[in-house]
């Protein structure tokens, strides 16, 4: 298997304090790359930081709370700080949100899901991208949903919200690709983390039942296409949705 080294390139991986996040940030040190771990959960991000660097990767913990535009300034201007460069960017920080019918769906509900999961995208590329062009490299890589494809029901803010930040890949990557700046997206079907955890066992299986492999996915088979994403070698792709659905939704 080829494996893309990431030798000298620094990256931001956000919601990595666990998951598909911290899966992420553990493949891109053994590719050789430095990584800001962020996370709303700093001791979660500093366990992950730390456990990262005792296997000898180069990792640092930094917080944030990606629907704060603030705190999502502070968080870049600190990475740069300690690092004097961003080349990668992940943003997979997100919330389920959990299930509820519409009509039962709070302004505070709809507000908190569409926060983070789309306007913290918005932020975080808003926050990378005039370092990135001005430098002429960047490799951005979204993480979305297959919600955002198909929409799942009872999830209405949740499959808006990753619908959202598909729309925002496409047009990003056509705004910065002279820039030499690639902006994909991936679309997770679903994946092994606490978020399936979060829905009624009703919810979980519908959704299960859907994927023509008969199984969930893990963190690691998301890393491995977010590793490929970030790197050189992805040179000729941008704008573009990846499935990871084990054939759910391939288009």
């Amino acid at each position: 298997m080829t494996f893309f080294d990431l030798k000298g390139r620094v990256a931001i991986v956000t919601g990595a304090a666990q998951g598909i996040g911290l899966a992420i940030a553990q493949r891109f040190v053994r590719a050789h790359a430095s990584v800001a771990v962020v996370d709303i959960n700093f001791a979660g991000a500093q366990d992950a930081a730390e456990e990262i660097s005792r296997e000898g990767g180069q990792a640092i913990a930094f917080t944030c709370d990606v629907a704060d535009s603030n705190s999502v300034k502070n968080m870049v201007d600190a990475v740069l700080t300690t690092y004097s460069r961003i080349d990668i960017l992940v943003n997979n920080a997100g919330i389920g949100g959990g299930a509820t019918p519409t009509q039962n769906v709070s302004d505070e509900h709809w507000n908190r899901v569409i926060g983070v999961d789309l306007t913290g995208v918005f932020y975080c590329c808003r926050a990378v991208l005039p370092h990135m062009v001005e430098r002429g490299y960047g490799r951005i890589v979204n993480v979305a949903s297959i919600a955002g494809k198909e929409g799942n029901p009872n999830m209405v803010p949740y499959s808006s919200a990753k619908a959202g930040v598909i729309g925002l890949t496409k047009a990003l990557a056509k705004e910065v690709v002279k820039s030499n700046v690639l902006v994909n997206v991936i679309t997770p079907g679903t994946i092994d983390t606490g978020l399936i955890n979060e829905l009624p066992p009703q919810q979980a299986r519908y959704i299960i039942e859907k994927i023509p492999m008969g199984r969930i996915g893990t963190p690691e088979e998301v890393a491995s296409l977010v590793h490929w994403l970030a790197s050189e070698e992805a040179s000729f792709s941008t704008g573009a949705v990846f499935d990871l659905s084990g054939g759910r939704a391939t288009y």
